[in-house]
């Protein structure tokens, strides 16, 4: 049976009317405390929900199942279930951004905007995935995580302890999670279905991420009616972190829009 962990933050006030939800699904790799740093700019209107990815951070799997998009999205609306959240604003960073697509297309009636960070809703045009299995056979999950490193963050990006604590949680990632779930995100193709996306739409991209190229979130925007983009300068694949305080004004400023619209 598959647990999956999540916390559901509420340090909104009690006189404001019921605060609607932010549900925040990170990537490959990392895990829910990846949102730490965007949490100051959402917390006095939204109560956050932030889960762990199965396979990484407390979400363990005790069974061996394919990976998918699929089963991503059914765990992210179970957790929602589990929370009793009718509704909410979906963020997702990397697989995060299109399992939030998926879940949105899917049961648009639950999801009141989307937000991705440094993701896509095409895999096939993914970059530089394909030695991963390569590295774990050599090295296993902590040579995966040092080969990643450099990905995610420029020199200087992040703080030492901030680096080691992401390279250590990396390496604690299940190996069989990570690839099914790296073969399912290259395998995913959402391109003729966001079009029907029905909620706003804010794309978060980095400049300099090695496996998601800028013209792919644009291609993502233009296909899309409600979406906006914004690039981030000196970003790699590790924006979530990197560059939480620029990224969450970002989304407090897009989430206030949504609800006064």
């Amino acid at each position: 049976m598959t647990r999956l962990a999540f916390d559901l933050i509420d340090l909104t006030p009690p006189w404001l009317d019921p605060p609607e939800t932010v549900v925040m699904h990170h990537g490959i790799g990392a895990v829910r405390a990846v949102w730490r740093g965007w949490l100051p700019a959402l917390v006095d209107r939204y109560r956050v929900l932030v889960l762990d990815m199965r396979g990484h951070g407390d979400s363990r799997a005790a069974e061996t199942v394919p990976v998918s998009v699929d089963l991503l999205v059914d765990d992210l609306l179970s957790v929602m279930d589990k929370a009793g959240l009718d509704r909410a604003h979906l963020v997702g960073e990397s697989i995060g951004g299109t399992i939030a697509l998926a879940a949105a297309l899917r049961t648009p009636e639950r999801v009141r905007t989307v937000t991705v960070s440094n993701g896509a809703h095409v895999g096939a045009q993914l970059q530089a995935l394909h030695d991963w299995r390569d590295i774990m056979d050599r090295g296993g999950m902590a040579a995966w995580s040092a080969h990643m490193m450099p990905r995610r963050f420029f020199p200087g990006g992040v703080s030492p302890a901030q680096w080691r604590w992401f390279e250590r949680v990396q390496a604690e990632a299940d190996r069989a999670v990570v690839l099914g779930a790296v073969a399912a995100l290259v395998g995913a193709d959402l391109s003729d279905k966001v079009a029907a996306l029905l909620c706003p739409l804010l794309i978060m991209h980095p400049d300099s991420s090695p496996f998601i190229p800028v013209p792919v979130a644009d291609d993502l925007r233009r296909r899309v009616r409600d979406a906006r983009l914004h690039v981030v300068g000196r970003a790699r694949h590790g924006m979530p972190l990197s560059h939480a305080a620029a990224c969450s004004a970002l989304l407090r400023g897009f989430l206030d829009e949504a609800r006064a619209t």
